[in-house]
């Protein structure tokens, strides 16, 4: 094999691969990123078992092959060579080596062969559409925070996307929750997701997927199928297995029939949280909320420390309620919000709330209250 290419795009296609690979590998192919010369092109590809990416740059082949190099090493290599330089591969077939040159500089690196590199077979993805880019990493960004990272709940370690009828309109729907606080958005369903199974994307797919996304009006080509996911943005390619478990029945966990409704000045309220949750302690982060007519009285207790209480105007005439929430959730639930205003809807002190932007808004989040 030998190819030159320039080093930007050799970074950043690294950039893109080198993240699958983990630090510590008991099986030693899996620490390397495999590289593929042919046809003008220099194919790279690294995964994890759970996690395959590809992607493709272009590339002066003077003579085609692929051979796998530790993907963190040459990733630091080429980070730390000179803006505007030239890489050269070079590598022949029963050396075990590959020299990399550029300017003065020369590594010589150990090599593993392209055979001892796993393929994980995407097999028939039956379900193909096409998402905008900004949908997708709405849906992403709006839910990700809800993922639970409690292992022995594996089938929560992921969102669940599927399509849904909503008021006689097909809604491609991502959920997510830890079983403390549940995050839903919907956009509409694009042509071809009709009918696809529900699945669950594991987190680490989730977020990469979410690194990937770097122009939102571009499309980005979705296929699934019962076991796998696929990803294509352009030049890159993301295929990921499916976390195999069924997730809950979300939709009895959220509320119809709350009738109190609160509607408070989101970053007033955000703020007001913050400050007086400063005095709470790490295991105990709850916030009394006191409401009555248009009054709100947020209220921290830490024996240890003390307490605070802060008083806010609002729009609320439901009677009186004392509700307690985790402070930090309330601030993460918040943070996704879009309007200048939420919208609380509330039923007791024991019961789940719903906290929107407004009525019928795509995302809707849901926050079980804690006793305080």
């Amino acid at each position: 094999m030998k190819v030159t290419l320039e080093r930007a795009a050799l970074l950043k296609s690294l950039g893109h691969v080198h993240r699958v690979v983990e630090r510590r590998n008991t099986i030693p192919i899996l620490s390397n990123v495999l590289l593929r010369a042919e046809k003008g092109s220099l194919l790279l590809r690294a995964t994890d078992l759970d996690l395959d990416i590809t992607e493709t740059v272009p590339a002066d082949v003077g003579q085609s092959g692929a051979t796998t190099l530790p993907a963190h090493v040459l990733y630091d290599i080429v980070r730390k060579l000179p803006d505007g330089a030239q890489v050269s591969l070079e590598a022949s077939g029963d050396s075990g080596q590959l020299l990399l040159r550029s300017g003065r500089s020369r590594f010589t690196l150990q090599s593993l062969p392209e055979s001892d590199f796993p393929d994980l077979n995407a097999a028939d993805l039956t379900h193909r559409f096409m998402l905008p880019a900004g949908d997708l990493k709405r849906m992403i960004d709006k839910t990700q925070f809800a993922i639970s990272t409690e292992e022995t709940r594996y089938y929560l370690n992921g969102i669940f996307m599927h399509t849904t009828d909503v008021g006689g309109h097909i809604m491609l729907r991502a959920v997510a929750t830890d079983g403390h606080r549940l995050a839903r958005i919907e956009v509409p369903a694009p042509v071809g997701s009709g009918g696809m199974p529900g699945v669950i994307i594991p987190r680490k797919a989730v977020a990469e997927v979410q690194k990937l996304v770097e122009d939102i009006n571009a499309e980005i080509i979705i296929e699934i199928s019962t076991t796998k996911a696929r990803f294509t943005f352009g030049d890159v390619v993301l295929t990921s297995k499916l976390i195999d478990g069924t997730f809950p029945d979300y939709a009895r966990v959220i509320p119809a029939a709350n009738d109190k409704r609160l509607i408070v000045e989101r970053s007033q309220f955000a703020e007001a949280v913050d400050r007086v949750s400063t005095i709470s302690s790490e295991r105990g982060r709850a916030v009394k909320l006191s409401l009555n007519d248009g009054r709100l009285m947020l209220t921290v207790t830490n024996p240890d420390s003390g307490s605070a209480t802060e008083e806010l105007e609002v729009d609320y005439d439901s009677g009186e309620l004392e509700i307690g929430f985790n402070a930090r959730y309330l601030l993460d639930i918040t943070a996704q919000l879009d309007s200048d205003t939420a919208l609380f809807k509330l039923a007791d002190a024991g019961s789940p709330t719903v906290i929107q932007d407004r009525d019928g808004a795509a995302a809707l989040y849901v926050l079980m209250p804690m006793r305080v």
